[in-house]
């Protein structure tokens, strides 16, 4: 067994398909499929197979995600003793849009400044699926806004509480208790099912008899702030998303008497018998920045 036909299988499950593999790779097409073909044959099954003209995979090639993960960490191993633990290789990380736009921008680029031979692959995506692409093996580190964890088969570190506000347009109402009348016709704004603050807000509702809003689904915190300085509705973020609209005075944070459970910054990083030095290197940047972070509320 090959390294570099592991190397191409795992290309082509961050990638999804054999043409953005061999592009990123460097191969032909056919190079691709005979890697793939042989590892097949070592096996003995299929890895991928297509529905409705999508690759996906068999469940042997799900089998072999964090088997050929463990394999690729180890020879990455042996070459970092090599190189004397210099930091180099490829980044993986996985995080909500809500860290990503309001947390991670400073810490990419002094992580980049310092440790340019290192290629940095960011992705979005909600909290639950961030955490299932870390156990599959497609990243390398997840960060997560979500309740109290105590995740298996993860090294995690709790960053720091998250405030979460409701806000409103700056000409909305005082108070939340003005949205619960039964004449009211605001609007719940929010971002995708599976999102954890949204999740926790409406299982609120339930808990506390709380009639549900309509709400509008939207796909980005920018759109959803800019919904709902219009007028139209009302949301429920982290207040570091929203911390320099209220302090412009376009958005306006409503008061509330309810009690909403705490809510954190997690980072995950999948338990290997080792790890790299991108990702040690980054997990210390991580912890050294975020709980510096302003996220009080005045």
């Amino acid at each position: 067994m090959e390294i570099r036909h592991l190397v191409t299988f795992q290309t082509i499950v961050e990638i999804g398909s054999y043409t953005g593999a061999a592009s990123q790779l460097g191969y032909t097409q056919s190079t691709i499929t005979t890697h793939i073909q042989s590892l097949e044959e070592e096996i003995g099954g299929e890895l991928f197979t297509y529905e409705k003209r999508h690759l996906k995979l068999t469940p042997l090639g799900r089998e072999l995600i964090p088997l050929a993960e463990d394999l690729l960490a180890t020879h990455d191993q042996i070459k970092s003793i090599q190189c004397n633990q210099e930091v180099k290789g490829v980044l993986r990380v996985a995080a909500p849009e809500s860290i990503t736009i309001s947390r991670l921008s400073p810490i990419i680029r002094e992580y980049s400044s310092k440790y340019p031979q290192v290629r940095f692959i960011l992705t979005n995506g909600t909290c639950e699926q961030n955490q299932v692409d870390l156990i599959s093996g497609r990243v390398d580190v997840a960060l997560m806004v979500y309740p109290e964890l105590h995740p298996e088969k993860c090294i995690h570190y709790e960053l720091v509480e998250e405030k979460m506000v409701l806000v409103c347009s700056k000409d909305g109402p005082e108070h939340f208790d003005d949205y619960k009348l039964e004449n009211n016709r605001s609007i719940f704004i929010t971002n995708e099912e599976g999102c954890s603050y949204r999740t926790m807000f409406e299982r609120y509702l339930v808990k506390h008899d709380i009639p549900p809003f309509q709400t509008t689904q939207l796909w980005s915190i920018e759109a959803i702030k800019q919904t709902v300085m219009s007028g139209l509705g009302f949301s429920f973020l982290p207040y570091i998303t929203v911390k320099e609209d209220v302090e412009r005075g376009k958005l306006h944070i409503v008061n509330h008497s309810e009690t909403f459970d705490p809510i954190y910054s997690h980072m995950l990083i999948k338990k290997k018998k080792w790890l790299s030095p991108a990702v040690q290197a980054f997990a210390e940047l991580v912890i050294k920045s975020i709980p510096s972070t302003d996220n009080d509320l005045e």
